[in-house]
């Protein structure tokens, strides 16, 4: 946890959603679930694939059930960590406000916590309805030790104080691993071992995936 916060008392259960291409799901992601599972007393982690996010709309993307089964491979030996298909089976564009919609709906007794990276929250508002989706649940903000930028605590203070946004953070060890260095050492030939599960880095390499990205 980063000083000075405190893990919000809930009586209820208290449920993560990791949303996420996962292409590929890293370390980095299961270190950040894992330590925002620890700090806040998580029941589990749901980890959510997405099938068709808008953001990337123009983009090559790496076919939703190989991404999916990666993850799934990735999470495989932790209890604490299922994978939904919700967004996978959408054909439509997957949107964070429905999707939190969709689990306080499937858990009703529930708090639910969106763990995303911290930077993300610098473009929360063009999301969409970003109004309803910082009143629908609790965000945990993962990011690396000491890294904050006056921008981002800046932009933290005005969501808080407009929105009465509940948003915590959570430090966790300094990795620099991304999904993009990832496919780009697996198209140069490079090892990608240490980065990834072994069983993802198997799937990889089994079903041919990045190498002609």
């Amino acid at each position: 946890m980063v000083s000075g916060e405190k893990v919000p008392h809930c009586k209820n259960r208290k449920i993560g959603m990791m949303g996420g291409t996962f292409n590929p799901i890293h370390l980095g992601h299961l270190l950040a679930a894992e330590s925002a599972l620890e700090a806040f007393s998580l029941e589990q982690v749901i980890f959510v694939p997405a099938g068709n996010p808008p953001h990337k709309r123009g983009q090559k993307l790496t076919d939703k059930m190989d991404r999916y089964h990666m993850t799934v491979l990735a999470t495989a030996s932790n209890d604490k960590f299922t994978v939904s298909r919700y967004e996978i089976d959408k054909e439509e564009y997957s949107y964070s406000v429905d999707t939190v919609r969709h689990f306080k709906a499937e858990f009703p007794d529930a708090e639910i916590y969106f763990i995303l990276g911290a930077d993300s929250l610098l473009s929360i508002m063009e999301w969409k309805d970003p109004e309803v989706l910082l009143k629908s649940c609790r965000f945990i903000g993962v990011t690396r030790p000491g890294y904050y930028s006056d921008v981002l605590v800046k932009k933290i203070e005005e969501l808080r104080k407009n929105f009465h946004a509940n948003l915590y953070f959570v430090e966790i060890p300094a990795m620099d691993i991304s999904s993009t260095d990832i496919k780009k050492r697996v198209k140069e030939g490079r090892s990608i071992k240490y980065m990834v599960d072994e069983k993802v880095e198997q799937y990889i390499k089994d079903h041919r995936l990045y190498i002609e990205e």
